[in-house]
């Protein structure tokens, strides 16, 4: 089988689960490694047995690898696409797609022009909590969605993340962070969005670090850190929602969708696996029903995997460039509503992705 070449860059927090699940596909190899810290990325290499820890012009130069692995800080995620894409190369980046719409449009107008492929994490809506999810829906258990809710509070990653500033800046907060991994699963259960409404705030203007090596250091928010939301989906489904990093504690479902016939608590979409729990009209208590699919467990890179063997079976992979750009439009917009006070219409829109066949073990897509 072709094995299709892969260069990351970016050798920080994210990168050792992709490292290490990648090589778990025979059809890809990580062929190069590369971070503004040289002695960075020569470590990950030396511990994940990668070839080459270079620069990232170098890696953009090599003529053998495919398809480049984004895994930089959020803020310059579309610099960084339109660079891999301008050296001819497929490209697929953490999440969000960019910071800001205008940035998304023009990574999908340059992918476009070079007809090269766009994909974007989250990729946790293939694991196998959220496709059970998919198929009870596609299956009519619940009926025909008419509602859902989806929750994420905390109170910020200032305790424990050793570098947590971005996370308070443009393109960071609780929508730009987590919003990608909510949006994403609902978009796979039930289809693109129409319209939004919301209201935003921003509740503490600085943060104190106390996790290491920058304990003490205090980081001044530039970004929205509390939102209430609402979202009309295109198959009339109406969804709520908030994400928040000024809430200390909650008790909240993360997602609920609610049909006809029945209803399902949606596991952790910032997981691949968790419990899928149902209601069935006429039923007396919800109850948990058994995983239909495989990669429950941190599967980190199945996006990646999917957008490789999608160029060589010539099919269309599934964390695409276009619902990441619809993601990204939805989470601008939010801001834009508050801003306006009104409800904004969503431009863009999206296929819903094509739902992973069951008994997949791990290592393979079709």
């Amino acid at each position: 089988m072709e094995k299709i070449k892969i260069g990351v860059i970016g050798c920080g927090n994210i990168s050792p689960i992709y490292f290490t699940n990648l090589k778990k596909f025979d059809f890809l190899q990580v062929a190069a490694c590369s971070d503004l810290l040289i002695e960075r990325a020569k470590a990950r290499a030396n511990e994940y047995k990668i070839p080459k820890a270079c620069s990232v012009k170098e890696l953009l130069a090599d003529p053998e690898i495919k398809v480049v692995l984004n895994l930089t800080i959020p803020i310059v995620h579309a610099e960084v696409d339109l660079q891999i894409l301008t050296a001819g190369k497929h490209s697929y980046a953490e999440k969000p797609l960019a910071a800001n719409r205008n940035d998304g449009k023009k990574v999908m107008s340059e992918a476009k022009k070079r007809s090269l492929r766009v994909g974007s994490a989250p990729d946790t809506f293939l694991g196998g909590g959220i496709q059970t999810c998919r198929k009870l829906i596609d299956d009519g258990f619940i009926g025909k969605p008419v509602a859902g809710t989806s929750f994420m509070l905390c109170h910020g990653h200032e305790t424990w993340h050793p570098d947590p500033d971005f996370y308070y800046q443009k393109g960071g907060g609780p929508m730009f962070d987590m919003g990608p991994y909510y949006l994403t699963a609902l978009i796979n259960l039930l289809g693109p969005v129409k319209r939004v409404a919301a209201s935003t705030k921003m509740t503490f203007p600085e943060r104190l670090i106390t996790s290491q090596p920058k304990n003490g250091t205090i980081i001044k928010v530039n970004t929205t850190t509390h939102l209430a939301g609402v979202m009309d989906f295109a198959n009339g489904a109406i969804v709520s929602m908030i994400t928040s990093f000024d809430v200390w504690s909650a008790g909240l479902p993360c997602i609920e969708i609610y049909g006809t016939e029945g209803c399902i608590r949606v596991p952790d979409p910032n997981g691949f696996g968790g419990p899928v729990v149902v209601f069935k009209k006429g039923s007396k208590a919800w109850a948990e029903t058994p995983l239909s699919h495989g990669y429950s467990e941190n599967s980190r890179g199945l996006g990646v995997a999917d957008m490789a063997k999608a160029i060589i079976s010539e099919r269309k992979h599934r964390a695409s460039g276009d619902m990441a750009f619809h993601v990204l439009d939805i989470m601008q917009s939010y801001d834009e509503s508050s801003d306006a006070g009104r409800h904004i219409e969503i431009k863009s829109t999206c296929e819903r992705p094509q739902a992973l066949p069951a008994g997949l073990g791990f290592g393979q897509v079709d």
